[in-house]
């Protein structure tokens, strides 16, 4: 590994333990190789710039942030957490179900774990914390449902990942749904077997004249979803263009069909998205760079040999990466990770031939689990710090949830096809 390269790593390293934005962190450190490989600055700038010209994918990745912020903004997501909770209001435990069904509709459209403990995550420990649960097992189902919320489209994680890897973002949506869809059953299922066993409360059935209404009432937010994937599989609009459609039907619905959104309101959510862009923006020019600096350094295919010359046992190299994203996932957040690994995995599973759109399902997935892993995953603490909750009820109530992820994990590894069935049912191969 050459000096520049070790230098490179070593400010963005340093920038991270200061508390430094890693964005900023990831550029300092690529500019700093530049100029110490003797790299044409003038050529450097070219070859980034054109790259970012060239990815118009990224440009969904603003649009779905503001989406997400409409959507809770505007009170979609209450019609969305009501209606679930009147549909399950007899069982035993019902508030829980209602949490992992609604959280799992709100991550798929929002596409990030953190934001949906922020908004419906937090409206569903409080709705459980009065209706006499644990705080810490409200918090606990909360966490582990919204890892699970990212498989579905439309996922910033997925097209962050589509966008670097080269990989079919209309192909990685649909690859998602089957592995989600088993995940979220799973959860339901032990959530019931252990509200029995903790005799959890049940709610009083409120009758099919509340829930018919209630779901008359969030038909147009639960629309949103289809809508996207709708339009990529028909042909109608590409990813790209699905996160303006859906910027646009988050206005239309909220403003005219509920007439819920006022203009200052408005103004919220647009300064709410432009700051969390803000922070992403950074990553995006910083990963540019660092990309620039790697593939010049020939990292990638060095760490490719390396890999290989251990083994050519895909099941084994994925095992390994899994294992490394893990404890990467605990220290760094879910795009930083893409950011930074990617270049260097990607390259790895391709030779290996692994396909990209199964592996992109299995490291969406792992990250996210990551962000739930005792005791420093990122959801973890914000669910702690928003309902003033003990981060450690949260993780006592969290294993037998994680224990079914990793379990999931390990099916979604084994089983490929759960993955793949339905992008090459719709003739979405995609890598």
């Amino acid at each position: 590994m050459s000096l520049a390269l070790l230098v490179m790593i070593a400010i963005i390293v340093i920038c991270y333990l200061v508390g430094a934005p890693i964005g900023y962190g990831m550029i300092a450190g690529g500019a700093a190789y530049l100029i110490l490989a003797g790299v044409s600055l003038t050529e450097a700038a070219g070859s980034i710039i054109g790259g970012v010209d060239a990815n118009f994918v990224i440009l969904a990745v603003p649009l779905f942030i503001f989406t997400s912020a409409l959507l809770n903004g505007s009170g979609m997501t209450d019609r969305i957490f009501r209606f679930a909770q009147l549909l399950f209001g007899r069982s035993q435990g019902a508030l829980a179900q209602v949490n992992v069904l609604a959280t799992i509709v709100f991550s798929g459209m929002t596409g990030s774990a953190v934001a949906d403990v922020s908004g419906i995550g937090v409206m569903s420990v409080k709705a459980m914390e009065s209706a006499g649960y644990p705080k810490g097992f409200a918090c606990a189902t909360t966490a582990t449902s919204a890892i699970m919320g990212p498989l579905l489209p439309p996922s910033i994680p997925l097209v962050i990942y589509g966008f670097l890897s080269s990989t079919s973002i209309g192909a990685l949506f649909i690859a998602g749904i089957v592995p989600a869809v088993v995940l979220a059953l799973a959860h339901m299922g032990l959530i019931g077997y252990l509200a029995r066993r903790k005799h959890l409360p049940r709610e009083a059935w409120a009758g099919w004249l509340p829930v018919t209404v209630s779901f008359v009432a969030g038909v147009p937010a639960l629309l949103a979803p289809v809508l996207i994937i709708g339009g990529i599989y028909t042909g109608i609009f590409t990813p790209t263009e699905s996160s303006a459609i859906s910027v646009l039907y988050a206005l239309l619905v909220a403003v005219f069909v509920y007439r819920s959104l006022t203009f200052a309101q408005f103004r919220r959510c647009l300064g709410d998205a432009v700051q969390q862009m803000g922070a992403v923006t950074s990553l995006i020019v910083g990963a540019f760079i660092i990309d620039y600096a790697v593939t010049n350094s020939e990292l990638p295919a060095t760490v490719a040999r390396l890999a290989l010359s251990i083994t050519h046992q895909p099941l084994l190299l994925l095992l390994i990466v899994c294992l490394l994203l893990l404890v990467a996932g605990l220290i760094l957040e879910v795009i930083v990770l893409e950011f930074v690994m990617l270049p260097i995995i990607v390259p790895i599973m391709s030779a290996a031939g692994v396909n990209m759109v199964y592996f992109g399902v299995v490291f969406t997935l792992v990250t996210m689990i990551a962000l739930g892993m005792p005791t420093l995953g990122t959801v973890n603490f914000v669910l702690s710090k928003l309902t003033d909750t003990p981060l450690s009820a949260i993780v006592s109530e969290m294993w037998p949830f994680l224990a079914l992820l990793v379990a999931g994990l390990v099916l979604v590894v084994l089983v490929p096809q759960m993955s793949l069935f339905l992008p090459h049912l719709m003739g979405l191969s995609g890598g």
